[in-house]
């Protein structure tokens, strides 16, 4: 018999707002709004794959705390200017201000979030854990119209951790006033979300649709969200 559980724990970015596709239609405006192609990024594509690169490098140095939020979020801009020979540090910021204004306002779901999420509602209390920034999160969940499903919205500003540190999981499980054995984290970083959530004691779905290998030990592993949906 399945495990019965009470309260679900969702990680946000890449689990349920697809954060690659919003994320590249976001700069994709940006390319266009501020001629970027005229100013001698002639490749989109190599333009975002840069972005990308810096952004995850960042990212991991801003979890690990060797960096503030303010450096993350201009430097990725600056750093993917840079690759194509644009040294402009005024530009670097501008986008990295525009971005952060169009980047929530984006609404693509990760395939079948809405339909787990409508499965879910009533039957569960629903949360998210996420290293996001506050206002950007409560933005991209007011816009793609999620909000409503969620009881609380655990930030990494809030609860003054970041995943994959437990203290996040257990300021999430105590605002919650959940029942850790009954607790379930969802969430698609390995290292991140779901080692984060075994070391707080609780049971986890790595949501894993790229098929990376691993050597962790989640209670579940599923490809698709919907098969999140056999678990519950």
């Amino acid at each position: 018999m399945a495990k019965q559980y009470k309260h679900l724990f969702f990680d946000l970015d890449h689990t349920l707002w697809d954060f690659d596709k919003n994320s590249e239609a976001a700069l994709r405006q940006l390319y266009a709004e501020y001629d970027l192609h005229g100013r001698g990024i002639t490749d989109f594509e190599l333009m975002f794959k840069n972005y990308n690169y810096h952004n995850d490098r960042l990212w991991e140095r801003y979890r690990k705390g060797y960096i503030k939020r303010d450096e993350l979020r201009w430097k990725r801009m600056w750093l993917m200017l840079l690759d194509h020979k644009v040294a402009d540090t005024a530009l670097a910021n501008e986008l990295s201000i525009a971005y952060l204004e169009i980047l929530p306002t984006q609404t693509l779901l990760v395939p079948h979030a809405k339909e787990v999420l409508d499965h879910c509602m009533g039957r569960y209390d629903m949360h998210l854990i996420t290293n996001g920034f506050e206002t950007t999160q409560r933005l991209k969940l007011q816009y793609s119209g999620i909000a409503r499903y969620f009881t609380h919205l655990v930030t990494s500003e809030k609860s003054n951790s970041m995943k994959p540190h437990r203290d996040i999981f257990d300021f999430a499980v105590k605002i919650a006033e959940a029942d850790l054995e009954k607790s379930l984290m969802i969430g698609d970083a390995i290292d991140i979300d779901i080692l984060g959530a075994i070391n707080a004691g609780m049971d986890t779905v790595y949501y894993n649709p790229g098929h990376v290998q691993h050597g962790r030990k989640p209670t579940y592993e599923i490809v698709h969200l919907q098969e999140l949906l056999q678990i519950l």
